[in-house]
């Protein structure tokens, strides 16, 4: 079996359409990751918490209609999700606004469980993000760090993906430790260019470098991505774009696509270019969830 948990937060997300309309939907990395890993045909997992109302009732709907398995999904009686907006600039970057400090995502490790860390031990591959690490108190941090360990320590491979988010950090020393003891135990590293400098500074490269993970891959400011695994280190081009429109979730889609072919078996350099597959189709479409007729076909053919 090849079970895949994600774990983070999901808000409600509303994107400028144009000037004063903003379509509503949901959005968060780890949600996005589960979802197009599910569509990739892999057992996918979401670990979160949300309120009970009708955005929560709502959110877990479309979880469980894209398949993706719901059961660690908390629901926590009179609160709701947070809440982005989402502004698009010119060349299709984009600007967020959070109100999310009650998300009750916040608060999933706020006290050991025992229960929530033998469910840890179900899953072959366990994937967390920068702005995951955001979410937790310091005491939150350690926990989640702990359970981490244990099922790495059984045989499960630990994801990091940086996506590195100031405004998501009160305090940079914590982010500073966070982040290290992530990419310390991570087997697979998704970093960025620009999310390295934001965390590290002039050491960006370095502390890249010096990451022991088996698998290591640094998307460029040019789209392409630097893959380090072995004794190999190459870059994968990104495949030419006619109009970028939101690069909402670019990162996110490239993840999942390279993680859903390395746990198909495929090669490292082909995993890559399924990501750059996948994330060339997402940011050529509004919104961080494509709809399924806008999925590259090849991805789709393939088997679990």
């Amino acid at each position: 079996m090849n079970r895949f948990l994600s774990i983070g937060e999901c808000m409600l997300e509303l994107r400028e359409e144009r000037k004063g309309k903003f379509a509503q939907g949901f959005g968060g990395d780890s949600s996005n990751t589960a979802i197009y890993m599910a569509r990739l045909g892999i057992e996918s997992s979401y670990m979160t918490a949300l309120g009970d109302d009708a955005w929560s009732d709502a959110m877990v709907a479309q979880w469980q209609n894209e398949g993706v398995d719901t059961s660690l999904v908390r629901r926590v009686p009179g609160r709701m999700p947070g809440l982005y907006f989402i502004q698009n600039q010119p060349d299709g970057e984009r600007q967020f606004s959070y109100w999310r400090d009650r998300s009750p995502a916040r608060e999933i490790f706020d006290h050991d469980d025992q229960r929530l860390a033998q469910s840890f031990l179900k899953y072959d591959w366990i994937y967390f993000t920068g702005v995951t690490l955001s979410l937790y108190s310091r005491e939150g941090r350690n926990l989640l760090f702990d359970y981490l360990q244990r099922a790495n320590d059984v045989g499960a491979w630990i994801v990091f993906d940086t996506n590195y988010r100031e405004r998501g950090w009160p305090d940079r020393k914590e982010m500073d430790r966070a982040f290290r003891q992530a990419i310390e135990m991570a087997d697979i590293l998704f970093a960025s260019y620009e999310d390295m400098v934001g965390a590290f500074g002039h050491a960006a490269e370095t502390r890249f470098d010096m990451a022991k993970s088996v698998e290591k891959i640094l998307k460029l400011p040019d789209a392409s991505a630097r893959l380090v695994w072995r004794n190999h280190d190459e870059v994968v081009a990104p495949l030419p774009v006619k109009k970028v429109v939101d690069t909402t979730a670019a990162g996110d889609s490239f993840a999942a696509a390279y993680l859903a072919a390395r746990i198909k078996n495929k090669a490292p350099l082909l995993a890559a270019a399924d990501g750059h597959l996948l994330a060339n189709a997402v940011i050529q479409q509004p919104g961080a969830i494509i709809p399924r007729s806008k999925m590259p076909k090849s991805l789709l053919k393939t088997k679990k």
